[in-house]
């Protein structure tokens, strides 16, 4: 591909740090073109959440609400951009350069990323409960550490400077990736979820997942001990194979790079998780360099004796995490019945103890590493850069970069220590004192996924219906990818985000009450509001609203090998969710009043680039967010691989 020739011609960017750029890039571009699509139905002028509501909260100076939130759109504001239109707007700002980064080589470029995370920054400070996914916020971190990563060529004529620092940032990139993975097997256990303890959760999982695709669906009818097996399989994936992350061995560093990606993978085919595994995937390039690529001869080859170190260090690895896995997992093989059998065999308390010590290990083994790559970068800008000059323009820059880089392993401490109570009060007040300072930007966010699983009685699902009469003729409301119809196949959506169906999964979690938004999507439904409709795959009162909305709550499996039927799912009733409902009813009123959700829309004056905004949205806005974003992405990769 032409991102891999040009990093093998320009001595200045490594072929593995131009191919993290060129995915972060495309990252970028599915993250925006996703949820451009989105925008008039979640948060216009009549959207769920209108976007202008978090503006108008509080009046202080200019500075002053861009401290408290630091969004592009208070300056579109002044100039009479309404708050959604300016989400569009930045959203195709995204859009478009995230196609330059993809097509150019010299636009990946330190001052790019920087406008494109702003970009998403100032999206996510109105995105509300939409955008307040662990996705988003790995996004922005991810994204600014992208800043640091990438080279400031846009001010040069010509980029052939040797950067000796670029693997202090790329470290970063690998720290980041160890808390993930490191967090999200832990929590698992932490949280003390019986199903993650009983080695079940996948028995469950891929029918309560947000939304399943159709491999899920042949996943869950894989035996129990192969499920158990596979639980197994991903605390040895997510908890010790981090700690190779930070190997000098070569083919440890890449043991845990495969089974990274393989894991990523997994997840990817049997479950909508939008652009969450190609980020995660992603950030594993940082275990990559040149050689790994095939595309440098230079590392120093072992002989003799270090050879045989290597091996013999590398196969005790591979043995001790064989032998763990089996001793604190219990194997066993049952030959008769042609299986293998798991039980966890730690208690919890014991379990405890190893997170205490495994935090404060990895973050030694963290400090060690950083300092190992610092010492590295020095050294090489003494040896390798030519001239005086040149050697102490090196070092200075590996001395700034290495402020930035300490700075940031900082602030990430208290978010990994989250998982360890003693190890987060033990850190020094100024790291506390700088973690939080640093919040209103994003910039380090603690992780862990699926720290309970859900569905173990079903997989709770709203269905929303309307009728004009009280006792008959109520029909559902279709959404376009969640469970609705039992006979409908589960959706392929990723990279794309479907966010209303994402909330309705976690609605069916709580209450109606516990969910105000949840209310305001009823509202808009009881109005028949354009926007939110197009959020929606059937409206079954098309030409007038229906008098009256209820919604209840059933409980979704997935059908069996053993029926015989056309269907993928089977439900039951469980509850009424929310009891029928008018425009006129109290609870409708008083939420519509307290919230400003009723609002006058103002006709638009903002001349061209309303008007610009508005063509736009005529011939691209229609587009599903899946067709959207393969429309845009496939050609510029097709472009990419034979220009």
């Amino acid at each position: 591909m032409q991102l891999m020739m040009k990093a093998k011609m320009n001595p200045a960017m490594s072929a593995s740090r131009n191919i993290f750029l060129w995915c972060m890039s495309s990252i970028y571009l599915f993250a925006f073109a996703s949820l451009y699509v989105q925008i008039p139905g979640l948060y216009g002028v009549d959207g769920i959440l209108p976007a202008r509501l978090v503006l108008n909260r509080g009046h202080h100076t200019p500075l002053k609400k861009f401290q408290d939130l630091p969004t592009l759109l208070w300056f579109l504001q002044d100039y009479g951009i309404e708050a959604s239109a300016g989400m569009e707007l930045i959203c195709i700002l995204g859009i478009a350069a995230s196609l330059v980064c993809l097509l150019s080589p010299r636009m990946r470029d330190s001052m790019t990323f920087a406008l494109l995370w702003f970009l998403y920054l100032s999206v996510y400070q109105v995105g509300q409960t939409f955008l307040w996914f662990q996705w988003d916020s790995l996004l922005l971190e991810t994204g600014f550490l992208t800043m640091l990563v990438a080279p400031l060529q846009l001010l040069k004529w010509k980029s052939r400077e040797e950067r000796q620092h670029d693997t202090i940032t790329f470290w970063l990139i690998r720290w980041l990736l160890f808390r993930l993975m490191f967090a999200s097997g832990v929590v698992k256990l932490t949280s003390g979820c019986p199903t993650w303890w009983g080695l079940t959760a996948l028995n469950y999982h891929y029918e309560s997942q947000c939304i399943s695709t159709p491999l899920a669906w042949y996943a869950h009818q894989l035996p129990e001990w192969f499920q158990k097996l596979s639980v197994v399989g991903t605390y040895l994936i997510e908890i010790p194979v981090p700690f190779l992350f930070f190997s000098p061995i070569r083919n440890l560093k890449m043991f845990a790079f495969w089974l990274q990606v393989i894991f990523q993978i997994a997840i990817i085919l049997t479950g909508n998780y939008n652009f969450f595994n190609l980020l995660t995937i992603t950030l594993c390039i940082s275990l990559l360099d040149d050689e790994d690529l095939g595309y440098s001869t230079q590392g120093k080859r072992l002989q003799g004796l270090q050879k045989l170190v290597v091996r013999l260090t590398s196969l005790l690895v591979y043995g001790l995490l064989i032998y763990w896995t089996v001793h604190y997992f219990n194997l066993s093989i049952n030959w008769p019945q042609s299986r293998v059998d798991s039980q966890i065999n730690f208690s919890v308390e014991e379990f405890q103890s190893f997170v205490h010590g495994s935090v404060v290990v990895g973050m030694w083994i963290g400090s060690i590493s950083l300092a190992c790559v610092i010492l590295a970068a020095i050294w090489r800008s003494l040896v390798c850069v030519p001239g005086v000059f040149g050697k102490v323009w090196s070092v200075l820059q590996v001395i700034i970069f290495t402020l930035v880089a300490v700075y940031m392993f900082c602030i990430s401490l208290p978010s990994l220590t989250q998982v360890d109570r003693d190890a987060y009060q033990n850190l020094a007040p100024i790291v506390h004192e700088w973690h939080g300072k640093s919040d209103f930007l994003q910039l380090s966010h603690s992780y862990g996924l699926f720290r309970r699983m859900t569905g173990v009685g079903g997989r709770p699902e709203v269905v929303i219906e309307g009728s004009n009469n009280l006792t008959a003729g109520w029909k559902p409301y279709e959404f376009k990818y969640k469970p609705g119809d039992i006979s409908a196949v589960p959706a392929v959506v990723a990279p794309h985000q479907p966010r209303l169906d994402w909330q309705m999964w976690f609605a069916a979690l709580g209450s109606a009450r516990q969910n105000p938004w949840f209310i305001s999507l009823i509202y808009r439904l009881l109005t028949n509001q354009e926007e939110v409709l197009d959020l929606i795959d059937h409206n079954p009162f098309p030409k007038s609203p229906p008098k009256f909305i209820r919604a209840k709550l059933y409980h979704y499996h997935f059908t069996s090998w053993s029926k015989n039927s056309k269907n993928w799912w089977r439900r039951k009733e469980v509850e009424t969710y929310l009891s029928p409902v008018t425009k006129e009813s109290q609870a409708i009123t008083s939420f519509v009043q307290s919230s400003g959700l009723k609002y006058k829309s103002k006709k638009k004056t903002g001349g061209y680039l309303h008007w610009s905004l508005d063509t736009m949205r005529h011939y691209f806005g229609n587009l599903s967010g899946p067709v959207l974003i393969f429309s845009i992405f496939i050609p510029i990769l097709i472009i990419s691989m034979f220009r």
